[in-house]
């Protein structure tokens, strides 16, 4: 049976959680949202959120609610993750995106790293007191959500590799101190060629490439980066040569998205269940929905298909990530969630703005940023065609190929 009680340091996070939403995550992310501007990276408020003692990514999830301090049983960090993901959301994710820590370049680490390279690239975050970041660099102009496409090159040349190429839509990407990057060794032998380096700021050949300017999700930076003739110490390969024989990198990559997909879906309910609550309460507010008018039925009814909506995906989260806390493959499970939750919240975010009518488009009514922020969910991470292709592969044996 799946156990989705919490502990009361897991009950502690979260209500923590609540308060700095409602105070500073929401604030911060209606300014940037009208700014059309990202937290800078000298702004207080990520001093302030440090002094809390709090940071994000996998690595710091594990040691909150991981095996160590969980007597050896099935560890809990997907469960208490996944639900801090959602009410992270539900307050502002573009905000929760700019915060300081490894973000999704901590999974890559924690699943190929060395503990010299652990040690190396996640001690810089030891600091409480200097906001750094790191990030994860994957996605290409011609290649996203299909991993096995990457076209950035890398050589071998003495103590060093060689990268050639472009990455794009990289969350943190200008701020970060290092990028976790994916390249191939040599595209004919397809993903055995894939590497995993960690590449460092200040690393020649390394720079940034262009800011974008986002529909959503202001509150967080996103950027390209550029690699030229880009010389990385070998001791920067994730793993070591011995760990990519048998498709090591590829799996990597893999592995990343089975921890990282329930997480987004998470997200994307928490954003859908903002809206729902907004336009719940304005419901309230504004009709006698008791009374026997066909109107007010239509939108009790659409209440509730918005409510059922977000529950089931929610379901499916928690799924994907209890299989992950206790060992078991999720591959299949964390993207059934990605799959469902991102379509789902959209539909809830469009649906709220179709009940508040002509202020469901004004930006000053909260629900039309809710809209633009959800957006992108069902894009990155792997879009849901891509999702469909890799449960297809596991239900009925779809070739790989």
């Amino acid at each position: 049976m799946i156990d989705l009680s919490l502990d009361p340091g897991a009950e502690n996070i979260l209500n923590m959680l609540k308060w700095m939403g409602k105070e500073k995550f929401r604030p911060l992310g209606i300014e940037c949202d009208r700014k059309h501007e990202a937290l800078p990276v000298d702004h207080p408020f990520f001093k302030e959120f440090m002094s809390f003692g709090v940071s994000f990514g996998m690595r710091a999830l594990e040691e909150q609610g991981g095996k160590k301090k969980n007597g050896g049983g099935p560890k809990k960090m997907g469960r208490i993750g996944i639900m801090a993901a959602e009410e992270i959301a539900y307050w502002d994710q573009g905000v929760a995106m700019s915060l300081p820590g490894p973000g999704l370049g901590s999974p890559p680490i924690q699943i190929m790293g060395t503990e010299d390279q652990k040690k190396r690239f996640f001690g810089i975050f030891e600091d409480k007191t200097m906001p750094r970041w790191g990030c994860f660099a994957l996605t290409e102009p011609s290649a996203g959500s299909d991993v096995s496409s990457i076209k950035m090159t890398c050589r071998k040349e003495g103590k060093f590799y060689i990268l050639n190429g472009e990455k794009m839509f990289i969350t943190n990407a200008a701020r970060a101190d290092w990028a976790v990057t994916f390249a191939t060794i040599d595209k004919s032998l397809g993903r055995k060629g894939h590497r995993t380096f960690v590449v460092e700021k200040g690393t020649p050949g390394y720079r940034v490439g262009r800011i974008e300017q986002k529909m959503g999700l202001r509150g967080s930076e996103t950027a390209s980066l550029i690699y030229e003739e880009c010389k990385v110490p070998e001791e920067n390969l994730l793993g070591g040569e011995e760990h990519y024989q048998a498709k090591e990198g590829f799996k990597g990559a893999m592995g990343t998205f089975d921890m990282t997909r329930p997480a987004v879906a998470a997200m994307a309910i928490g954003i859908g269940r903002a809206a729902y609550e907004y336009v719940r309460d304005f419901v309230k507010e504004n009709y006698m929905v008791n009374r026997p008018i066909p109107r007010y039925q239509k939108l009790k009814e659409k209440l509730n298909h918005m409510r059922r909506k977000l529950d089931t995906g929610r379901l499916l989260c928690w799924k994907a990530v209890w299989l992950m806390d206790h060992g078991k493959p999720n591959t299949l499970e964390a993207s059934m969630a990605k799959a469902y939750c991102p379509p789902a919240a959209l539909e809830v975010t469009r649906e709220a703005m179709e009940v508040l009518g002509d202020a469901g488009v004004r930006n000053d009514y909260f629900v039309e940023k809710l809209f633009r922020d959800m957006k992108v969910f069902d894009i990155f991470e792997g879009t849901g065609q891509v999702q469909r292709i890799v449960m297809a592969r596991r239900l009925v044996n779809l070739p790989a190929s």
